[in-house]
């Protein structure tokens, strides 16, 4: 998700994925795929560089969970021990 500000000032997170293009008209005017329209205070510039960051980090995440995924993990010391029964009591 990146953070947003409405033209208007309260703030919102959008998910980038829904992003179908964004224009500066002059304001930036971000279009969703499903036809939503936001009117934002940041230029398209800054927009970009934040969808171009979260996409980043997100290929970072997932690089950094494939190495931890072929890692063996450690050997845990388990040392069994018996546990002593009681005696069955006769009538």
């Amino acid at each position: 998700m990146i953070h947003l500000t409405r033209l208007n000032g309260p703030g919102f997170v959008l998910n980038p994925d829904l992003i179908q293009k964004a224009e500066a008209t002059p304001d930036t005017v971000v279009t969703l795929v499903d036809g939503t329209k936001y009117v934002v205070a940041e230029p398209v510039e800054v927009l970009s560089e934040r969808v171009l960051t979260h996409r980043a980090s997100v290929v970072a995440l997932a690089q950094h969970l494939a190495v931890l995924a072929e890692e063996p993990e450690p050997a845990e010391e388990f040392i069994a021990t018996a546990v002593p029964l009681r005696p069955l009591r006769s009538n």
